[in-house]
């Protein structure tokens, strides 16, 4: 015989105080859409006029010899490998310019009007348009207007 536990009684809610609670949530809400929340500004990016000051040198460290000199070999092994790299790159791209070039020899053969086509800068893939620098001369004793200046800096109070 399964066991039940006795069904609790229901509270009598006021309905008015219920509208009332609904009311005032619905207020809240409003009152948060309304105003967007302002965000404070973080100092830590903001860095201290004390680490700009010229005085504040530090010395570099005192190397042993034997760290001087592997430190120095690291660097030309570097430097090695470096240009063994730029100097793939380099013949790799001089390998398809001279077969781009060689292709072109070839469509020249074959027909002038498509050597004609692949040679001529296509303006539809990088779309530019420029507009140069006008060629008027300064107006002689023109005064700029003076600007108005407001003042728009916040204060952050928390």
């Amino acid at each position: 015989m399964p066991l039940r536990a006795e069904p609790k009684k229901k509270k009598k809610v006021d309905p008015r105080r219920e509208i009332m609670m609904k009311e005032r949530l619905k207020k809240k809400l409003k009152r948060l859409e309304r105003v967007p929340p302002e965000l404070i500004p973080i100092e830590d990016f903001i860095t201290p006029a004390k680490c700009f000051d010229e005085t504040r040198i530090r010395d570099a460290p005192k190397l042993s010899f034997e760290e001087s000199e592997r430190r120095a070999l690291l660097l030309k092994e570097w430097s090695r490998y470096k240009y063994a790299q730029h100097q793939t790159e380099m013949d790799t791209i001089n390998e398809a310019l001279e077969a781009q070039r060689q292709a072109l020899d070839e469509l020249k053969l074959e027909s002038e009007e498509l050597y004609k086509a692949a040679v001529s800068p296509d303006t539809d893939i990088f779309p530019f348009q420029h507009e140069g620098p006008s060629y008027t001369p300064p107006i002689t004793n023109y005064e700029a207007p003076e600007g108005k200046y407001n003042d728009i800096t916040r204060v952050y109070t928390q």
